[in-house]
């Protein structure tokens, strides 16, 4: 089977009802792009990790529709023009998209990642490099974190430099607040940590979090916020805090996030940029003393002794 993709250049103010029409007119999908993608003229919508953009296209889009091959495109682009009120039928170009193993040809974007000293993600569809690691195995899903993005890998490595097994006490107790696809929580798990919690606002992000733990045989409780404060945690204070989620809210969560913070325990924050990183601090500088502890690619971890 193939497929026939339609390429139209439009104005921004046009680019989303176009989209949403071209749908109703018989395209399969339909996806905005930046028409200027790759020159000077390049403009980013996207911020921050989970930002809405302010602007839902471009100033120049390109708006691409997928379609039957044997589907007749004029005809679908013209009643989509009518049903947006536009005085004339745009001009477009059509490819061919030939047909594809759509599923090796996804899981072949996405091979193992190594992290820190012996930390490896790998995907289900993969051999593990070093069997002798740190062994997660976690496919991309909806679920915010594979450890490809800096501020997850600055939270995994902080782990793996300070969460060591230690003969002499028992496993500390780790909550991992925003815990997305539950990735934090697990290195936490499979680095001697006792008692582990996550947390996030998200209800899918919880069961893929729950999925992911049993997949990797650790035994970690998860909860959204309310479930959390009436669970057997809610006056919990943990060895180790760890929250990766953005600058504002964490600044937002000072009081909640270091009052979880055991005497003696350590407290840290990705998810924040390196301008950043001062405001954040001072957000928390009333309870507990942040330092920026590691930089990756403009992104900081903060982290401090309660």
């Amino acid at each position: 089977m193939s497929w026939t993709e339609v390429i139209i250049e439009i104005a921004r103010e046009h680019a989303e009802g176009l989209s949403d029409a071209l749908m109703e007119a018989g395209a399969l999908s339909v996806s905005v792009e930046d028409a200027d993608e790759g020159t000077a003229q390049e403009k980013p919508l996207f911020g921050e990790p989970g930002m809405v953009p302010t602007e839902a296209a471009w100033d120049h889009s390109r708006v691409v529709a997928l379609t039957d091959v044997d589907a007749d495109q004029a005809a679908i682009v013209a009643e989509a023009a009518a049903a947006v009120g536009l005085s004339q039928v745009p001009a477009f170009t059509t490819r061919d998209v030939a047909d594809a193993d759509w599923v090796r040809l996804t899981q072949s974007q996405f091979a193992p990642i190594h992290i820190g000293k012996n930390i490896w993600v790998v995907p289900s569809w993969h051999e593990a490099p070093d069997p002798n690691g740190l062994i997660l195995e976690v496919d991309p899903g909806l679920a915010f974190g594979t450890g490809s993005h800096p501020t997850t890998r600055l939270c995994m490595e902080w782990l793996e430099a300070h969460l060591q097994p230690d003969e002499s006490a028992p496993g500390k107790s780790v909550l991992d607040y925003g815990c997305g696809s539950g990735i934090l929580a697990m290195v936490a798990k499979k680095l001697g940590a006792q008692d582990v919690t996550g947390v996030d606002i998200d209800p899918q992000a919880i069961e893929s979090a729950k999925l992911n733990a049993e997949r990797n045989a650790c035994e970690i409780d998860f909860y959204v916020p309310d479930d959390f404060t009436a669970s057997k945690h809610a006056d919990s204070r943990f060895d180790i805090v760890v929250a990766n989620i953005l600058s504002s809210p964490l600044k937002l969560m000072a009081p909640m996030l270091s009052g979880r913070v055991a005497p003696g325990g350590a407290l840290v924050l990705s998810g924040v940029l390196a301008r950043q990183a001062d405001e954040v601090a001072a957000a928390y500088a009333p309870f507990i003393k942040l330092s920026v502890w590691a930089e990756n690619d403009g992104w900081v971890a903060l982290h401090g002794t309660h």
